[in-house]
């Protein structure tokens, strides 16, 4: 004797089973009784598989939401890792260039400071050189000054010898 017990899940209903006994090509139905304890040992099997099953298809289906959630991170922590790197390569950039312009303002002052020097050095140097040249003009001044009085003395000189010879 074969018994063939259907039992269909569908979109979350489950159709009630359909029994029947082949013998020799022949569908004959069981009583009563014999279908109500063979349904119940059947259908109390059909539900522990499908309750293994979910119990199953629920384990796995946290496995892969678990991987999922880590590769998430692993992606988030990659992006981060790259937005800091693109932002601090910037920065750092930034950093260098700040630093060679800092460089070149302390040597820019240093030559400034330098040339500061040489100016009041060439400015010191330029009024002593017109004083000079004032004082050779006053001098020069003086000597035509003592010239004109000389002649003077001297021509009253004559005057004064011519006078007496």
């Amino acid at each position: 004797m074969i018994t063939k017990i259907k039992l269909t899940v569908g979109k979350g209903r489950m159709n009630t089973p359909m029994s029947t006994l082949t013998t020799r090509g022949r569908v004959l139905p069981f009583t009563e009784k014999e279908r109500t304890e063979e349904e119940t040992v059947t259908l109390e099997s059909s539900l522990l598989q499908l309750i293994e099953d979910n119990r199953r298809s629920s384990l796995q289906l946290r496995e892969k939401t678990e991987r999922s959630r880590k590769e998430a991170i692993r992606h988030a922590a990659r992006t981060a890792d790259l937005l800091v790197k693109a932002v601090n390569g910037g920065v750092e950039e930034c950093f260098v260039n700040e630093k060679r312009i800092e460089a070149e303002i302390r040597s820019l002052a240093v030559t400034v400071a330098r040339f500061g020097k040489q100016t009041d050095q060439w400015l010191a140097a330029t009024h002593a050189v017109n004083s000079a040249v004032k004082e050779i003009g006053d001098f020069e001044n003086w000597m035509k000054t003592m010239e004109f009085d000389c002649k003077k003395i001297t021509a009253a000189i004559r005057n004064i010898h011519e006078d007496h010879h």
